[in-house]
Protein backbone atom coordinates (compact mmCIF):
# COMPACT_ATOMS: atom_id res chain seq x y z
CA UNK A 1 0.00 0.00 0.00
CA UNK A 2 1.10 3.89 -0.73
CA UNK A 3 2.64 5.79 1.39
CA UNK A 4 -0.72 8.30 0.59
CA UNK A 5 -2.99 5.49 0.62
CA UNK A 6 -1.74 4.45 4.42
CA UNK A 7 -2.29 8.09 5.68
CA UNK A 8 -5.76 7.89 4.22
CA UNK A 9 -6.95 4.78 5.42
CA UNK A 10 -5.26 5.99 9.44
CA UNK A 11 -6.77 9.11 9.49
CA UNK A 12 -10.14 7.36 8.43
CA UNK A 13 -9.90 4.65 11.40
CA UNK A 14 -8.87 7.78 14.04
CA UNK A 15 -11.87 9.23 13.30
CA UNK A 16 -13.54 5.58 13.39
CA UNK A 17 -12.13 5.23 16.82
CA UNK A 18 -13.54 7.93 18.26
CA UNK A 19 -16.95 8.13 17.10
CA UNK A 20 -16.73 4.42 18.67
CA UNK A 21 -15.66 6.07 22.00
CA UNK A 22 -18.94 8.39 21.46
CA UNK A 23 -16.29 11.13 21.02
CA UNK A 24 -16.45 14.17 18.10
CA UNK A 25 -13.96 13.46 15.94
CA UNK A 26 -12.35 16.68 14.05
CA UNK A 27 -10.34 16.90 11.26
CA UNK A 28 -7.94 19.52 10.80
CA UNK A 29 -7.13 21.91 7.40
CA UNK A 30 -4.67 24.69 6.91
CA UNK A 31 -6.44 27.96 6.40
CA UNK A 32 -5.64 28.33 2.53
CA UNK A 33 -5.79 31.61 1.37
CA UNK A 34 -3.30 35.36 1.56
CA UNK A 35 -4.13 36.03 5.15
CA UNK A 36 -2.35 32.99 6.05
CA UNK A 37 1.27 32.84 4.01
CA UNK A 38 4.71 34.93 4.63
CA UNK A 39 7.07 35.29 2.16
CA UNK A 40 10.27 34.82 2.81
CA UNK A 41 13.31 36.38 0.63
CA UNK A 42 15.37 33.94 1.19
CA UNK A 43 13.34 30.93 0.27
CA UNK A 44 11.21 33.06 -2.12
CA UNK A 45 7.99 32.07 -2.32
CA UNK A 46 4.82 31.60 -0.22
CA UNK A 47 4.57 29.54 3.09
CA UNK A 48 1.82 29.30 5.16
CA UNK A 49 1.74 30.68 8.83
CA UNK A 50 0.34 28.15 10.29
CA UNK A 51 -3.19 28.88 11.07
CA UNK A 52 -5.74 25.67 11.07
CA UNK A 53 -9.17 25.16 10.43
CA UNK A 54 -10.77 22.47 12.51
CA UNK A 55 -13.92 20.46 11.11
CA UNK A 56 -15.93 18.63 14.13
CA UNK A 57 -18.52 15.93 13.47
CA UNK A 58 -21.80 18.10 14.85
CA UNK A 59 -25.38 18.21 13.72
CA UNK A 60 -24.42 21.05 11.51
CA UNK A 61 -21.25 19.66 9.85
CA UNK A 62 -22.05 16.45 9.71
CA UNK A 63 -22.82 16.45 5.69
CA UNK A 64 -19.29 18.35 5.01
CA UNK A 65 -17.80 15.36 7.35
CA UNK A 66 -19.26 12.55 5.53
CA UNK A 67 -18.10 14.33 2.00
CA UNK A 68 -15.03 14.54 3.10
CA UNK A 69 -14.63 11.13 3.99
CA UNK A 70 -16.28 10.24 1.13
CA UNK A 71 -14.03 11.62 -1.06
CA UNK A 72 -10.91 10.40 1.00
CA UNK A 73 -11.97 7.09 0.17
CA UNK A 74 -12.27 7.84 -3.79
CA UNK A 75 -8.73 8.85 -3.18
CA UNK A 76 -7.67 6.26 -1.54
CA UNK A 77 -9.44 3.97 -4.24
CA UNK A 78 -7.77 5.81 -7.15
CA UNK A 79 -4.24 5.69 -5.52
CA UNK A 80 -4.19 1.86 -4.85
CA UNK A 81 -5.36 1.20 -8.67
CA UNK A 82 -3.16 4.13 -10.35
CA UNK A 83 -5.73 5.92 -11.54
CA UNK A 84 -7.32 8.89 -12.67
CA UNK A 85 -9.98 10.95 -12.62
CA UNK A 86 -10.37 14.43 -13.55
CA UNK A 87 -12.21 17.02 -10.48
CA UNK A 88 -15.49 16.90 -13.06
CA UNK A 89 -15.43 13.66 -12.44
CA UNK A 90 -15.55 13.18 -8.78
CA UNK A 91 -18.34 15.81 -8.59
CA UNK A 92 -20.29 13.64 -11.06
CA UNK A 93 -19.56 10.31 -8.82
CA UNK A 94 -20.93 12.30 -5.77
CA UNK A 95 -23.94 11.78 -7.33
CA UNK A 96 -24.37 8.46 -6.01
CA UNK A 97 -23.73 9.29 -2.52
CA UNK A 98 -27.34 9.71 -1.21
CA UNK A 99 -27.16 12.51 1.13
CA UNK A 100 -23.26 13.18 1.08
CA UNK A 101 -23.71 14.22 -2.58
CA UNK A 102 -22.51 17.42 -3.89
CA UNK A 103 -24.95 20.39 -5.39
CA UNK A 104 -22.43 21.95 -7.11
CA UNK A 105 -18.82 21.41 -8.54
CA UNK A 106 -17.13 24.39 -6.34
CA UNK A 107 -18.20 22.88 -3.21
CA UNK A 108 -16.32 19.26 -4.11
CA UNK A 109 -13.50 21.10 -5.46
CA UNK A 110 -13.15 22.55 -1.79
CA UNK A 111 -13.07 19.31 -0.24
CA UNK A 112 -10.88 17.54 -2.77
CA UNK A 113 -8.40 21.21 -1.89
CA UNK A 114 -8.79 20.37 1.59
CA UNK A 115 -7.74 16.62 1.59
CA UNK A 116 -4.75 18.04 -0.26
CA UNK A 117 -3.74 20.20 2.76
CA UNK A 118 -4.58 17.24 5.04
CA UNK A 119 -2.25 15.16 3.72
CA UNK A 120 0.30 18.08 2.17
CA UNK A 121 0.57 16.65 -1.04
CA UNK A 122 -0.72 17.76 -4.17
CA UNK A 123 -4.14 16.80 -6.12
CA UNK A 124 -2.53 14.54 -8.36
CA UNK A 125 -1.00 12.38 -5.97
CA UNK A 126 -4.43 11.68 -5.04
CA UNK A 127 -5.35 11.16 -8.54
CA UNK A 128 -7.62 13.92 -8.85
CA UNK A 129 -6.46 16.07 -12.07
CA UNK A 130 -7.59 19.26 -13.12
CA UNK A 131 -9.63 19.81 -16.33
CA UNK A 132 -7.49 22.75 -17.71
CA UNK A 133 -4.25 22.54 -19.92
CA UNK A 134 -1.09 22.83 -18.14
CA UNK A 135 -0.07 25.28 -21.19
CA UNK A 136 1.94 24.84 -24.45
CA UNK A 137 5.92 25.37 -25.64
CA UNK A 138 7.30 26.16 -28.69
CA UNK A 139 11.54 26.00 -29.48
CA UNK A 140 14.42 24.69 -28.37
CA UNK A 141 13.70 21.94 -26.49
CA UNK A 142 13.72 18.35 -26.46
CA UNK A 143 11.49 16.74 -23.93
CA UNK A 144 12.82 13.17 -22.93
CA UNK A 145 8.75 11.29 -22.14
CA UNK A 146 8.08 7.55 -22.14
CA UNK A 147 5.95 5.15 -23.75
CA UNK A 148 3.06 4.63 -21.83
CA UNK A 149 2.85 0.98 -22.74
CA UNK A 150 6.23 -0.17 -23.29
CA UNK A 151 8.20 2.54 -20.90
CA UNK A 152 10.54 3.19 -23.85
CA UNK A 153 12.29 7.02 -23.77
CA UNK A 154 9.99 8.61 -26.30
CA UNK A 155 12.14 11.81 -27.69
CA UNK A 156 9.87 14.96 -28.81
CA UNK A 157 11.37 18.45 -30.15
CA UNK A 158 9.39 21.17 -29.35
CA UNK A 159 10.87 22.58 -32.87
CA UNK A 160 9.07 20.29 -34.87
CA UNK A 161 5.13 21.27 -34.11
CA UNK A 162 5.24 23.28 -37.60
CA UNK A 163 2.39 25.75 -36.41
CA UNK A 164 1.30 24.17 -33.24
CA UNK A 165 2.76 23.74 -29.86
CA UNK A 166 3.84 20.63 -27.82
CA UNK A 167 1.20 20.67 -24.40
CA UNK A 168 2.66 20.43 -21.15
CA UNK A 169 0.98 17.28 -19.74
CA UNK A 170 -0.64 17.00 -16.19
CA UNK A 171 2.17 15.28 -14.11
CA UNK A 172 5.62 16.24 -15.57
CA UNK A 173 8.45 14.85 -12.82
CA UNK A 174 9.03 12.00 -15.02
CA UNK A 175 10.01 13.62 -17.91
CA UNK A 176 13.85 14.78 -18.90
CA UNK A 177 14.83 17.52 -20.90
CA UNK A 178 17.82 18.55 -23.31
CA UNK A 179 18.46 22.07 -24.63
CA UNK A 180 21.04 24.42 -25.90
CA UNK A 181 18.61 27.53 -25.36
CA UNK A 182 19.53 30.92 -23.49
CA UNK A 183 16.46 31.45 -21.91
CA UNK A 184 12.80 31.10 -21.18
CA UNK A 185 9.93 33.51 -22.02
CA UNK A 186 6.94 32.82 -20.01
CA UNK A 187 3.88 34.01 -22.25
CA UNK A 188 0.14 35.33 -20.25
CA UNK A 189 -1.77 35.17 -23.28
CA UNK A 190 -2.25 31.97 -26.22
CA UNK A 191 -3.19 34.77 -29.05
CA UNK A 192 1.08 36.42 -27.91
CA UNK A 193 2.39 32.85 -27.73
CA UNK A 194 0.79 32.00 -31.43
CA UNK A 195 2.44 35.36 -32.58
CA UNK A 196 5.93 34.93 -31.35
CA UNK A 197 5.60 31.19 -32.79
CA UNK A 198 4.42 32.47 -36.18
CA UNK A 199 7.59 35.36 -36.41
CA UNK A 200 9.37 32.40 -35.10
CA UNK A 201 10.86 34.33 -32.31
CA UNK A 202 12.53 30.92 -30.30
CA UNK A 203 14.64 30.73 -33.04
CA UNK A 204 15.75 34.33 -33.30
CA UNK A 205 16.45 34.35 -29.97
CA UNK A 206 17.47 30.76 -29.13
CA UNK A 207 14.72 30.30 -26.48
CA UNK A 208 12.29 28.45 -25.31
CA UNK A 209 8.46 30.24 -25.06
CA UNK A 210 6.13 28.97 -22.89
CA UNK A 211 1.95 29.76 -23.06
CA UNK A 212 0.80 30.24 -19.54
CA UNK A 213 -2.53 30.86 -20.60
CA UNK A 214 -3.56 33.40 -17.82
CA UNK A 215 -2.78 32.52 -14.54
CA UNK A 216 -0.42 29.23 -15.11
CA UNK A 217 -1.64 25.64 -13.59
CA UNK A 218 0.09 24.08 -11.33
CA UNK A 219 1.72 21.63 -13.92
CA UNK A 220 2.45 25.03 -16.18
CA UNK A 221 4.57 26.39 -12.91
CA UNK A 222 6.16 23.06 -12.53
CA UNK A 223 7.40 22.40 -15.77
CA UNK A 224 9.29 25.76 -15.68
CA UNK A 225 10.71 25.30 -12.50
CA UNK A 226 12.49 22.03 -13.55
CA UNK A 227 13.63 24.16 -16.43
CA UNK A 228 14.80 26.86 -14.67
CA UNK A 229 16.37 24.26 -11.87
CA UNK A 230 17.82 21.75 -14.09
CA UNK A 231 18.91 23.46 -16.58
CA UNK A 232 20.15 26.88 -14.90
CA UNK A 233 17.73 28.76 -17.48
CA UNK A 234 16.80 32.68 -16.50
CA UNK A 235 13.39 32.93 -17.12
CA UNK A 236 11.47 36.44 -17.88
CA UNK A 237 8.10 36.81 -17.60
CA UNK A 238 6.15 38.47 -20.13
CA UNK A 239 2.54 39.99 -18.78
CA UNK A 240 0.09 42.70 -19.35
CA UNK A 241 1.59 45.43 -17.25
CA UNK A 242 -1.63 46.17 -15.43
CA UNK A 243 -2.72 45.14 -11.82
CA UNK A 244 -3.90 41.68 -13.01
CA UNK A 245 -1.21 40.59 -14.86
CA UNK A 246 1.45 41.70 -12.34
CA UNK A 247 0.02 40.86 -8.79
CA UNK A 248 -1.99 37.60 -10.24
CA UNK A 249 -0.15 36.22 -12.92
CA UNK A 250 3.20 36.95 -12.14
CA UNK A 251 2.56 37.11 -8.67
CA UNK A 252 1.65 33.45 -9.12
CA UNK A 253 4.33 32.24 -11.25
CA UNK A 254 7.12 33.61 -8.99
CA UNK A 255 6.37 33.39 -5.60
CA UNK A 256 2.99 30.63 -5.45
CA UNK A 257 -0.87 30.93 -4.87
CA UNK A 258 -2.35 31.44 -0.97
CA UNK A 259 -5.28 28.12 -1.96
CA UNK A 260 -1.71 25.77 -2.40
CA UNK A 261 0.83 27.44 -0.08
CA UNK A 262 1.30 24.22 1.97
CA UNK A 263 2.78 22.85 -1.68
CA UNK A 264 4.39 26.13 -3.13
CA UNK A 265 7.53 25.10 -2.75
CA UNK A 266 7.26 22.99 -5.81
CA UNK A 267 4.98 24.79 -7.90
CA UNK A 268 6.68 28.54 -8.00
CA UNK A 269 9.72 30.06 -9.97
CA UNK A 270 11.52 32.28 -7.65
CA UNK A 271 13.63 32.75 -10.04
CA UNK A 272 11.77 34.03 -12.71
CA UNK A 273 11.42 38.09 -13.34
CA UNK A 274 10.19 41.32 -15.33
CA UNK A 275 12.88 42.55 -17.52
CA UNK A 276 12.31 46.44 -18.05
CA UNK A 277 13.39 49.44 -16.53
CA UNK A 278 10.83 50.62 -13.63
CA UNK A 279 8.78 47.95 -13.70
CA UNK A 280 11.34 45.23 -15.17
CA UNK A 281 8.13 44.26 -17.17
CA UNK A 282 9.56 42.39 -20.49
CA UNK A 283 8.14 44.30 -23.26
CA UNK A 284 5.89 47.07 -21.57
CA UNK A 285 5.80 50.13 -18.69
CA UNK A 286 3.16 51.26 -16.92
CA UNK A 287 3.92 54.31 -18.44
CA UNK A 288 3.04 53.38 -21.87
CA UNK A 289 -0.39 53.13 -21.48
CA UNK A 290 -0.65 57.37 -21.00
CA UNK A 291 -0.39 57.75 -24.69
CA UNK A 292 -3.99 55.09 -24.46
CA UNK A 293 -5.87 57.01 -21.99
CA UNK A 294 -7.87 59.02 -25.01
CA UNK A 295 -9.14 55.66 -26.19
CA UNK A 296 -10.88 54.53 -22.63
CA UNK A 297 -14.43 53.38 -22.72
CA UNK A 298 -16.65 54.43 -19.80
CA UNK A 299 -17.08 50.66 -19.26
CA UNK A 300 -13.58 50.00 -19.15
CA UNK A 301 -12.52 52.76 -17.02
CA UNK A 302 -14.92 51.67 -14.28
CA UNK A 303 -13.17 48.04 -14.21
CA UNK A 304 -10.07 49.02 -14.43
CA UNK A 305 -10.41 51.58 -11.47
CA UNK A 306 -11.65 48.84 -9.37
CA UNK A 307 -9.58 46.46 -10.74
CA UNK A 308 -6.76 48.74 -9.30
CA UNK A 309 -8.43 49.74 -6.38
CA UNK A 310 -8.64 45.78 -5.21
CA UNK A 311 -4.43 45.32 -6.37
CA UNK A 312 -3.68 47.80 -4.87
CA UNK A 313 -4.92 47.42 -1.63
CA UNK A 314 -3.58 43.57 -1.31
CA UNK A 315 -0.31 43.81 -3.05
CA UNK A 316 0.21 46.90 -0.49
CA UNK A 317 1.37 43.97 2.21
CA UNK A 318 3.28 42.07 -0.25
CA UNK A 319 5.54 45.21 -1.82
CA UNK A 320 8.72 42.53 -0.53
CA UNK A 321 7.66 39.50 -2.81
CA UNK A 322 6.84 41.75 -5.54
CA UNK A 323 10.17 43.24 -5.69
CA UNK A 324 12.14 39.65 -4.82
CA UNK A 325 15.64 40.06 -4.10
CA UNK A 326 16.49 43.41 -5.81
CA UNK A 327 16.78 45.69 -2.89
CA UNK A 328 15.44 49.28 -2.09
CA UNK A 329 16.03 50.52 -5.71
CA UNK A 330 14.04 47.84 -7.38
CA UNK A 331 11.27 48.29 -4.09
CA UNK A 332 11.07 51.79 -5.37
CA UNK A 333 10.77 51.01 -8.92
CA UNK A 334 7.53 48.68 -7.77
CA UNK A 335 6.04 51.49 -5.95
CA UNK A 336 6.54 54.19 -9.04
CA UNK A 337 5.15 51.59 -11.56
CA UNK A 338 2.31 51.20 -9.03
CA UNK A 339 1.62 54.95 -8.49
CA UNK A 340 1.03 54.80 -12.34
CA UNK A 341 -0.80 51.89 -12.58
CA UNK A 342 -3.42 53.82 -10.00
CA UNK A 343 -3.50 56.94 -12.47
CA UNK A 344 -4.18 55.52 -15.24
CA UNK A 345 -7.52 54.36 -16.82
CA UNK A 346 -6.58 51.66 -19.70
CA UNK A 347 -4.90 48.43 -19.32
CA UNK A 348 -1.23 48.39 -21.03
CA UNK A 349 -1.56 45.00 -22.57
CA UNK A 350 0.78 43.55 -25.03
CA UNK A 351 -1.61 43.77 -28.20
CA UNK A 352 -2.08 47.58 -27.02
CA UNK A 353 1.39 49.14 -27.87
CA UNK A 354 2.66 47.14 -31.31
CA UNK A 355 5.72 49.25 -31.60
CA UNK A 356 6.86 47.34 -28.45
CA UNK A 357 5.23 43.98 -30.10
CA UNK A 358 7.61 44.22 -33.00
CA UNK A 359 10.45 44.75 -30.83
CA UNK A 360 10.29 42.34 -28.95
CA UNK A 361 9.71 39.80 -31.99
CA UNK A 362 13.36 41.38 -33.63
CA UNK A 363 15.64 41.35 -30.65
CA UNK A 364 17.51 38.54 -29.00
CA UNK A 365 17.16 39.28 -25.44
CA UNK A 366 13.61 40.69 -23.83
CA UNK A 367 15.49 42.97 -22.08
CA UNK A 368 17.14 44.85 -25.08
CA UNK A 369 13.66 46.07 -26.64
CA UNK A 370 13.23 48.87 -24.23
Amino acid sequence: MSTIATQIKETAGSVRSKIQRKNKPTLSFPLRSLSNVKYRPKKGFFELKGKKKTRTLTVATVKTFAQTLRMMSQAKTLVEDDEIMTKREAYYVSKNWDEARFDEQPESDTVIDDIEGLFEVNREQLGFIPEEKGGEIAGKLIVIDREPDSGKPLRIDCTRFGSGAYSIPISVEHLKFETQAKFILAIETAGMFQRLVKHGYWRTANCILISMGGVPTRACRRFIRRLADELKLPVYAFVDCDPYGMFNIYRTLKVGSGNAAHINRYFCVPTATFRCHATGHCGLQASDASAQRDRCQTRERRFEERSVRAALSAVARRDQAVAGHGGQSRAAGVRRARSQLRDRTLPAGKTGVTEKVLAIVQTKEPRKCL
